[in-house]
């Protein structure tokens, strides 16, 4: 009783058998036996689709991992599974990831990256002691002495200074500052990061970003999503893909009738076409962007990869630096380097840097307010970077190890390049201008106007037809050069040089013989 009692006060009835056995309570009991169908919920409409996301993410775009390396990646899905295919691997030739195509890492780097990464083997006999100094110093400038820890926004001032230091000795003396270094994940976030802070204005004050064609799909990815205007000058393919200033000046003359052009960037040495600018070019980009104001972006990364004996590096940061104090202190540049390119191949640490000289004392707030959001580049990418900037010195333990690898990966692109050059033209209906840096070659495709006519039954662009076709026959994957930009009616794709020199041959020949065939099929 006391019991039923108290389920009665809690709003509660006791329990009487029910026709299974199992209790009910006596008011279920009573009830008449009601059939209860319960309801399905209501699909509600997606908040995010295709239709209400941003529109500037959905327009971007970028080759180098675009739809050709998607269909590489369900091809070796399908070699994993057995399925026969006309060859035994996919050959990733669309991206310059040096260390997936076999390069060997610097021993040096990977040391110092293991007794930062590892602090306990700075008690190891195994470990060079200059590759320790390194070391020390870097944990030392880290909060709790380990890699572990957040930097600055603006990275670890050290590393900063040796940056510094680096780009002092590269360009003669021409003194660089570190507050003027920032250190980022590989090139491609400063780019992105100094860009977000130059775009502006709506209709025909919008910023208008000058970028050359062919270029490298981050610029256009980029501007698609900060929605400002892209402005192409064409580079000249008759001319080893030359930068011509009344080029330049045809690009912002048109471009002002709807935008305001405000960006300038370059790629020296070129990617994807090669090509390494000459001192008097350089002049002239300088003293045209003083003459129209525009603001120079000076993509670097590929500095150390010159392979050509008549060409040499000269960085943007020198030159300006020689044409006297009315150009020096006055144009507005900015200049990126990383430790994924050159001899160094380390992409995945995502080390880099930008120098941004002249820049308005107000803007570098900004621009520490605009890195301080994502708190701080990799603090193990930066220590890569400081490596790249602070190698072994003669008199050193490693010195004579470190140049032997360094001069090692260099020459040996050097000999690709030269090779690839060659063996593309003497294939009819390839045309390769010479690989004189980076670490790519951008040869001209003839495609037979029924092979046109296919690629649009396809609804494809020309070269990515041929590029589709060159990976589901051959499995090799390079880029259609119509995701770099390319004058209309020319047709290219981008291969990069990096695969061991034996496989490299492979790959040429594998290429001629299906372009011949490719010919044959649609003449």
């Amino acid at each position: 009783m006391q019991r039923a009692a108290a389920l009665v006060r809690r709003g509660c009835c006791p329990r009487t058998p029910g026709p299974w056995g199992r209790r009910q309570s006596s008011a279920a009991a009573e009830a008449p036996a009601v059939l209860q169908v319960r309801r399905e919920p209501s699909r509600r409409e997606r908040i995010l689709t295709l239709e209400s996301m941003n529109p500037q993410v959905k327009a971007v775009e970028y080759a180098v991992r675009g739809p050709i390396v998607l269909k590489a990646g369900e091809i070796e899905l399908e070699l994993q599974r057995g399925i026969k295919k006309p060859f035994t691997e996919v050959i990733r030739a669309n991206i310059g990831d040096a260390q997936a195509m076999g390069q060997q890492p610097i021993t040096f780097l990977r040391q110092v990256m293991a007794l930062c990464t590892y602090p306990n083997l700075l008690d190891s006999p195994s470990f060079p002691e200059d590759a320790k100094k390194r070391a020390r110093r870097i944990l030392q400038a880290c909060g709790g002495n380990s890699l572990g820890s957040y930097s600055a926004s603006q990275g670890v001032n050290c590393i900063r200074e040796d940056v510094a230091a680096y780009i002092t000795q590269r360009d003669g003396g021409v003194p660089a500052d570190p507050d003027n270094v920032y250190l980022t994940t590989g090139a491609s976030d400063g780019i992105s990061t100094i860009l977000k802070i130059l775009v502006s204005g709506g209709g025909k004050s919008r910023t208008g970003v000058m970028i050359p064609i062919p270029q490298y799909p981050l610029y256009s990815a980029v501007i698609s999503e900060l929605d400002a205007v892209q402005v192409n000058y064409y580079l000249d393919e008759e001319n080893c893909w030359a930068l011509n200033v009344n080029e330049l000046r045809r690009a912002v003359r048109e471009a002002k009738e709807h935008c305001d052009p405000k960006v300038l960037c370059i790629i020296n040495p070129g990617n994807p076409t090669g090509q390494v600018q000459s001192r008097k070019c350089i002049e002239d980009v300088i003293h045209f962007a003083w003459e129209e104001q525009l603001f120079l972006l000076a993509d670097e990364v590929y500095q150390d990869n010159v392979y050509s004996p008549d060409c040499r590096f000269h960085s943007f940061k020198k030159v300006l630096s020689e044409m006297g104090p009315e150009y020096s202190s006055n144009v507005e540049l900015a200049s990126f380097h990383s430790t994924s390119k050159g001899y160094m191949g380390e992409c995945g640490y995502r080390g880099g840097y930008m120098e941004v000289v002249n820049l308005h004392p107000e803007i570098k707030g900004q621009l520490v307010k605009l890195l301080s959001v994502r708190l701080c580049p990799p603090v193990s990418g930066q220590a890569a970077m400081d490596v790249v900037v602070n190698p072994p010195v003669p008199g050193e333990e490693s010195f004579e190890q470190f140049i032997r690898e360094k001069e090692s990966v260099l020459s040996n692109l050097a000999k690709k390049a030269k090779l690839t050059e060659d063996l593309f033209n003497q294939v009819p209906g390839i045309h390769c201008n010479p690989l004189q840096g980076a670490m790519y070659a951008f040869p001209r495709i003839f495609i037979p106007p029924k092979a046109v006519a296919a690629a649009q039954a396809h609804n494809m662009a020309p070269d990515m037809f041929y590029c589709m076709k060159l990976l589901e026959e051959t499995g090799i994957c390079v880029v259609p050069g119509s995701g770099f930009g390319q004058r209309e009616g020319t047709y290219h794709f981008r291969m990069t040089i990096l695969p061991p020199l034996e496989k490299l041959k492979t790959v040429l020949q594998k290429v001629k013989d299906f372009h011949l065939q490719f010919l044959e099929k649609y003449k």
